[in-house]
């Protein structure tokens, strides 16, 4: 007879009771990409540049745009150059004396439909080269103009996590704590946190892996303005109670993390996800003050200090500010 199924097998956050017990190491990187990938399904070469072009940052996705236009056209004007002599008339009038410059002002001309000025194309092959290029050069830039038309469309969070998690004494015991910020200039609100934690627990002998949710002091703030420490206090109900740094290297910790928040410039839910290891938790530690002063009294953050820690003073304790959990 099959054992039923406890209600804790079932809290594995979608990566499949199986799955769980096999992985070793980490279930997402620091930027929230799952540590997973997909055999079967060809190589989607397509889907994944474009995804890829949704991803990159501005700077490189213009240079990748810019250096994929200059090739297209050096190719066509080294074309034009393996034409015979004459294909190409009318580049005198440009005072360009260097063949390959006149073959790729061409080149530049048709492809973007700026036009060639004097130049023309001469003979039955290079006139089939100009039409072919006519012809490829505004389906690229239509689908440039696409991707940058998405990429302006696409609400995405930048929810900046702390270098480091902590636990610390706090309050009247200890508790595990990160921060987070927002470095988009648009307003997030309606911000909700969850923190899971993944490790290898003794069940009956057998060493499994687990699935804790942990409770928080506050998961969520109504207006995220400035930053957000999150705080789990380590109480009699915690999973973590007694927990030392050896046991969670022994556990194989990871502290899960996803926010959810409401952009308000879109309208739209943006998620935000990342993960501490048991080795990026730092202990008997506190998260340095982030407000600095204001000639005009606004409350003000410094986004460098997101990730300084401060040793605590024996006795101290970690207890964030009001203004700093919400």
């Amino acid at each position: 007879m099959t054992p039923p199924v406890r209600p804790e097998d079932l809290n594995d956050l979608g990566f499949g009771r199986v799955a769980a017990q096999q992985v070793r190491g980490r279930f997402l990187s620091r930027d929230g990409r799952p540590r997973s990938r997909k055999y079967g399904l060809g190589p989607q070469r397509w889907e994944r540049l474009y995804q890829a072009a949704l991803d990159a940052s501005w700077p490189v996705f213009l240079s990748w745009l810019v250096g994929l236009i200059l090739l297209l056209n050096g190719i066509f004007a080294l074309g034009y150059l393996a034409l015979p002599a004459g294909s190409l008339a009318g580049t005198d009038a440009l005072g360009v004396n260097d063949p390959f410059l006149g073959a790729l002002s061409f080149s530049i001309g048709l492809f973007t439909t700026a036009g060639t000025a004097p130049m023309h194309a001469v003979g039955s092959t290079a006139n089939w080269l100009a039409a072919l290029e006519s012809l490829l050069g505004p389906l690229v830039l239509v689908g440039a103009g696409g991707l940058i038309l998405a990429r302006l469309m696409q609400p995405q969070a930048r929810i900046r996590f702390s270098e480091s998690a902590a636990i610390a004494p706090y309050r009247d015991g200890r508790a595990f704590m990160f921060r987070i910020i927002n470095v988009r200039p648009s307003e997030l609100s309606e911000v909700r946190a969850r923190v899971s934690l993944a490790w290898f627990e003794e069940v009956d002998g057998v060493r499994q892996r687990r699935f804790r949710q942990l409770a928080l002091e506050r998961s969520e703030v109504e207006f995220f303005t400035l930053h957000w420490t999150i705080v789990h206090p380590i109480d009699r109900s915690s999973p973590l109670r007694g927990i030392t740094p050896e046991g969670l290297r022994d556990a194989e910790a990871e502290f899960l993390v996803l926010i959810t928040g409401l952009d308000e410039s879109f309208s739209t839910r943006l998620t935000a996800r990342s993960s501490y290891y048991w080795d990026e938790v730092r202990w008997d530690v506190a998260f340095a003050n982030m407000f600095v002063g204001s000639p005009d009294d606004t409350l003000t953050v410094d986004v460098e200090r997101l990730d300084r820690l401060d040793r605590l003073a024996e006795g101290a304790t970690a207890r964030p500010a009001p203004s700093e959990i919400g």
